[in-house]
């Protein structure tokens, strides 16, 4: 949005507020996601819980309860976390500086007096389609383990309905105001394209879900829901977790 952007927000020198509020309202609306989803990976690696941070071992001895041992050594998912949170770091990097050279010195970005009309620069709308095109993979990466999972456990778990059916009729608006603001392009909306069709097609699912655990009398995590239900649930909460396994 931004590369594509560049000489809308050039625009804002000699247009009014308001004016320039309206033409960058696309920016500023992915920006604030941006900021949003940013604020949430922070948050995550700082209050990551301690006590999964490392292996421990336990030592059974002999009429004592077992002593758990808190290792140096990682475990898996902590350390895949830290790798991925160095990945994004140099990643954000990395496409900030392109971006800031290539709008810095393309020609399209060099006019005096800027115009919304103006065709970016062969380079740029390069950039942009590599942009647009990888951020559509990383969605697609991001929702796949999550319907993969949901679809073998056959259970909602700690996933919100609520928040799905809110998020995703809001992705398709959003892809809808980006297809009608002047200056974009598929790579501009592509990413929230394919995110609001995988968590549309997430939604159906734990939906499907939700009313065949009610036929179960199971709860979300597959536990039974009453003393009745025991004889279906236990059953069937034993196959899906050697599913899940």
């Amino acid at each position: 949005m931004i590369t594509l952007q560049a000489p809308i927000v050039k625009c804002c020198r000699v247009v009014s507020l308001a004016s320039c509020v309206e033409m960058t309202a696309g920016v500023i609306q992915l920006g604030i996601q941006w900021v949003c989803f940013g604020i949430i990976f922070v948050l995550y690696m700082m209050y990551y819980p301690p006590h999964l941070k490392y292996l421990q071992l336990s030592l059974d001895e002999e009429e004592l309860p077992p002593i758990h041992v808190k290792t140096h050594v990682r475990s898996e998912e902590w350390r895949l976390s830290i790798i991925l949170a160095w990945v994004t770091v140099l990643h954000l990097i990395f496409i900030s500086l392109t971006t800031a050279y290539l709008l810095a010195f393309s020609p399209s970005t060099l006019t005096p007096t800027p115009s919304p009309s103006d065709a970016p620069s062969p380079q740029i709308s390069l950039w942009a389609t590599f942009l647009g095109v990888s951020a559509a993979l990383l969605a697609a990466i991001q929702y796949a383990p999550q319907i993969l999972h949901t679809y073998r456990t056959k259970l909602v778990g700690a996933l919100s309905i609520p928040m799905m059916m809110i998020q995703t009729p809001g992705g398709i608006l959003m892809v809808t105001s980006i297809v009608l603001r002047p200056g974009t392009n598929w790579t501009s909306w592509i990413t929230f394209a394919v995110a609001a069709i995988m968590q549309g097609c997430l939604l159906a699912m734990c939906i499907a879900w939700k009313i065949r655990q009610g036929k179960l009398h199971i709860d979300d995590f597959g536990n039974p829901v009453d003393s009745s239900s025991f004889p279906v649930a236990l059953p069937l909460l034993a196959w899906t977790r050697a599913r899940a396994d």
